[in-house]
């Protein structure tokens, strides 16, 4: 008799204050970096080999169980997108949220851990400057943005929520639908930040990379630090000389399912201003208008969504 999955955290509570941390892996099923790396502190935390002294961390080894089980990104639907509770539950991810939201409010702090398809190195998606508009107010830059530089990797990516809203104003033809449609943009980092905390999520290779659980494993430590969690040194954060900067700017989307790459491009490919990136089903080709920098291809895109975005290269941080 087969049963329905259930929800698990576990929480390690230390006798000093501090702040209320959430980590979480799997939210995508085939995302299972995180989900090792957890399992490997956990054991560090249960043998006594290191002890959470302040504050609270709490794991989520998995974050969306039918997808896990399943071994796929999405049980029914991508569990990060449209992430808010639901009073009226249609799929599974719908009850994921409504259990997740509440978690994640509880806490100050989320590292959200993934990984992707195509070969790459490891990224960290950061949120917006500080602001007080109506897309994505934010009051904890400063301190999600040292938290970044301390996760080991060199590359950092911004604009996610800003860029995605661009393309759906200029995609919704009727505007009493834009607030519907920009909530399906927000995911756990998103939602994270509209309860008063600030998160991070880390892209930590691709998904059968075997160095990935290792990434995960030192950005959990060193978060752990950085926040004074664990009795450690604070890690040093990546210089900045060494850090690659981009800030998503443009989202294109297919007009046509037969819309088509010139080439298969990976996330972090380079491109030159005139330079082909695709053709329309017409043969219309798909030029770059300035230099800059593809992420997140799609070639599998459905007419009307995303196809491809396109970021710039930024000096600051």
């Amino acid at each position: 008799m087969s049963r329905a999955p259930h929800f698990r955290s576990i929480q390690y509570t230390g006798q000093g204050p501090g702040p209320r941390v959430v980590i979480m892996g799997a939210v995508h099923g085939n995302e299972t970096a995180g989900t090792q790396a957890i399992g490997r502190v956990m054991a560090q935390l249960d043998s006594g080999e290191l002890a959470i002294v302040n504050g609270s961390v709490t794991f989520v080894p998995v974050a969306n169980p039918l997808a896990y089980a399943k071994g796929e990104r999405a049980g029914e639907r991508n569990l990060n997108r449209s992430l808010f509770p639901k009073p009226h539950p249609q799929d599974f991810e719908d009850r994921v949220a409504n259990w997740l939201c509440p978690l994640l409010a509880a806490h100050d702090v989320l590292l959200d851990l993934h990984s992707f398809n195509s070969p790459g190195e490891p990224f960290v998606m950061v949120g917006p400057r500080d602001n007080d508009g109506p897309l994505e107010p934010f009051r904890h830059e400063r301190e999600e943005r040292a938290l970044a530089r301390v996760l080991g990797v060199r590359r950092f990516v911004d604009g996610w929520l800003r860029t995605y809203g661009a393309g759906v104003q200029r995609r919704l033809r009727d505007d009493a639908q834009l607030d519907t449609v920009l909530r399906y943009g927000v995911g756990t980092t998103e939602f994270m930040r509209t309860t008063g905390g600030y998160a991070l999520t880390l892209e930590c290779g691709q998904h059968d990379d075997p160095r990935a659980p290792d990434v995960a494993w030192r950005a959990i430590m060193n978060t752990l630090a950085h926040l004074g969690c664990i009795d450690a040194p604070r890690p040093e954060p990546i210089a900045r000389d060494r850090m690659e900067i981009l800030s998503m700017c443009e989202v294109h989307d297919k007009a046509d399912d037969a819309d088509a790459f010139s080439r298969p491009w990976s996330s972090f490919d380079r491109v030159r201003q005139g330079e082909e990136i695709g053709r329309r089903a017409d043969g219309t080709p798909v030029l770059a208008e300035t230099d800059g920098v593809i992420l997140f291809p799609d070639s599998g895109a459905k007419a009307n969504h995303e196809w491809y975005y396109l970021a710039r290269v930024n000096s600051e941080f």
